[in-house]
């Protein structure tokens, strides 16, 4: 869940903390200070007063900011925070009740006292099932930590590791390939294992504003954001999700190379194997670069076994770079923003409709994503609720088996040659609500986004697509989308867009403009054609009560010459604002929407909308 959603749960209380810290990192003039700047001024001045949205974007402008703060803060923070974040960082914890976040606390604990009294009896002992290079990084490593550790007591100082230690730690586990899990274990054979309750824990994250949490709801929050930055600092490239999905498509014998190197039993079943992959933290960039290839792989041979996996196996287009880091990290950037970009893939209605065929399919499909995912709701099979936890199709039908897919897509009539989570999605691409969720791009032209989400358009359609869609969306409020009048009035000369019959003498007129600019500037045209239509429907016998421009944008200039020109009573509305009223409608218990809500502002403000019609 994005940062201004979860700050819409919020009272100015439980944000106090987060809007502190934002507050100092910008007082040190950060190097967005202009743009922040803008903001600030072009609203109140005060975070604390400020909306969630450009809260959200304040913070967005200070993301290398608040990285460079957490990782100077987790340096001070007990060893607590550093374990819980790991609990936090993984998909599906970004909502939480305090209950569910206790018991994955204590299953934690348990689990790495457990693992860490194991993991010491195999690197300390003689003969060991441990591979005879592996245990010795391993206890290179732990007697360097153990040096950073216990060096203070030369000094008669308490016993820590700096930040310039750990540093030097992290290159060390680098070059001697180990997982996150592996340090981590090595760490608590040195470091004590402490235990907080979870209330000092929530309490020590909200501190640092890594976490919110709502006393009334008893929910701990952590906004997409931030765990992309946790993620960045406990060293884990992607998302568990995403590396899985690259895991799928890596054949059986460089799956069994990477568990024979990191001790995982590569005779068990490949699912098994790829969630112990996963779990064992093993690096991302390190399993692309050097645990799938055999000993002695050229780069050339390395360079083209990722470039295969990119483009003929993930389908992605854009990987960049000539070496292996660079098609790493290019990789690496394009899962980034996958896990940023909010498109859904399929229609909302589509998902709705896989989830619900899928549970009815495959009974054990819901606690499969359940378990994967941390999940402690019983009804999680709907879109809503998964979207905010930014689980989306793809990520549901991975983590369920290949066999129980190619049985739900026989009982489905999907066919099951090739990429059968692919031909799934397909299946449930409803057409016309994809269209609708992607309204505001038609609006902008954007062919390229479009073909991203599966929308195949040419430039020529997007103006009439636009326009119905408009019309879908009047109609969907409610409005009386009245096409038989709209084609009595029209001449040959003047062509209304839209009209919209209020009664038998009042109507509603609505001109729709795609336009690929970043706002809509033309206004002289605009009100000239607008001005010709009001007085065709009055020359008709009609009352033009208003009149609507529907556009993607509208530039500054445009609006103040808009607000000027009162003969036209005219309203502008972005496609996007437009398009969130109708979602807040449909989810509202009206069964009418009033017209006189879009009859106020010159530019409508949706939030206005939707505040007064969830009332």
């Amino acid at each position: 869940m994005k940062i201004e959603r979860i700050l819409d749960n919020l009272n100015s209380f439980e944000k106090n903390s987060f809007l502190k810290i934002i507050d100092n990192l910008i007082s040190d003039r950060p190097i967005q200070i202009r743009e922040i700047d803008k903001i600030l001024n072009d609203t109140s001045g005060d975070l604390k007063s400020m909306d969630n949205i450009n809260i959200g974007r304040v913070f967005r402008l200070l993301s290398k900011e608040f990285e460079r703060y957490l990782e100077n803060e987790f340096m001070n923070s007990s060893g607590q925070v550093s374990i819980v974040s790991d609990i936090l960082i993984r998909d599906g914890n970004c909502i939480m009740k305090q209950d569910w976040l206790s018991r994955l606390y204590e299953t934690e604990l348990k689990n790495l006292k457990k693992k860490v009294k194991d993991f010491k009896l195999q690197i300390e002992a003689e003969k060991s099932s441990l591979d005879t290079n592996r245990q010795k990084f391993y206890r290179i490593y732990k007697a360097c930590l153990e040096t950073a550790f216990t060096n203070n007591d030369l000094n008669n100082q308490d016993r820590k590791i700096s930040f310039n230690e750990q540093t030097i730690l992290n290159t060390l586990s680098d070059q001697l390939e180990l997982s996150n899990e592996e340090t981590k274990l090595i760490r608590y054979m040195i470091v004590p294992l402490e235990t907080l309750t979870v209330e000092n824990v929530i309490s020590e994250l909200k501190n640092y504003g890594i976490v919110f949490f709502s006393k009334k709801n008893n929910i701990v929050y952590i906004p997409d954001e931030i765990v992309a930055t946790l993620r960045k600092l406990k060293g884990k490239q992607i998302a568990d999700k995403y590396f899985r999905r690259v895991l799928r498509y890596l054949r059986e014998p460089q799956i069994n190379l990477v568990c024979r190197k990191h001790g995982i039993d590569w005779k068990k079943p490949r699912e098994f194997k790829i969630n112990e992959i996963i779990n064992e933290g093993i690096s991302f960039k390190g399993l692309l670069k050097q645990d799938i290839h055999k000993p002695g792989t050229n780069l050339t041979e390395i360079k083209k076994v990722i470039t295969e996996l990119a483009t003929s196996k993930l389908k992605i287009s854009s990987l960049k770079g000539a070496t292996v880091d660079e098609k790493i990290g290019s990789l690496i950037s394009y899962f980034e923003d996958l896990e940023r970009d909010e498109k859904v893939g399929i229609s909302i209605d589509g998902y709705e409709k896989m989830l619900l065929e899928i549970e009815q399919l495959i009974p054990q499909a819901k606690e499969l994503v359940k378990k994967d995912f941390e999940l402690q709701e019983e009804q999680i099979m709907k879109s809503s609720f998964l979207l905010d936890y930014n689980i989306k199709p793809a990520d549901v039908l991975e983590v369920i088996p290949q066999k129980d897919l190619n049985r739900f897509c026989e009982k489905s009539e999907i066919k099951t040659r090739g990429d059968l989570i692919s031909n799934i999605l397909d299946n449930y691409k409803d057409a016309d609500n994809l269209y609708l969720e992607n309204y505001h791009h038609i609006g902008y032209r954007d062919l390229k986004s479009l073909k991203e989400n599966g929308i195949h358009l040419k430039e020529s359609q997007l103006g009439v697509k636009f326009e119905d869609l408009t019309k879908k969306v009047f109609r969907g409020l409610g409005f009386n989308v009245d096409e038989k009048l709209r084609r009595k009035l029209n001449t040959a000369k003047d062509k209304i867009d839209i009209v919209v019959s209020l009664s038998e003498e009042e109507l509603i007129i609505i001109e729709c403009k795609s336009v690929k600019e970043s706002g809509y500037n033309k206004f002289s045209s605009v009100s000239r054609q607008i001005k010709a239509y009001m007085k065709l429907a009055e020359k008709n016998g009609f009352k033009v009560t208003k009149s609507i421009l529907v556009a993607p944008d509208f530039s500054d200039e445009f609006v103040r010459d808009c607000g000027y020109d009162f003969e036209l009573n005219l309203s502008l509305v972005k496609a996007n604002s437009l398009k969130l009223i109708l979602d807040a409608f449909k989810h509202s218990k009206l069964k009418t929407f009033s017209h006189n809500l879009l009859m106020r502002d010159v530019l409508i403000q949706e939030d206005r909308i939707i505040k007064a019609i969830a009332k």
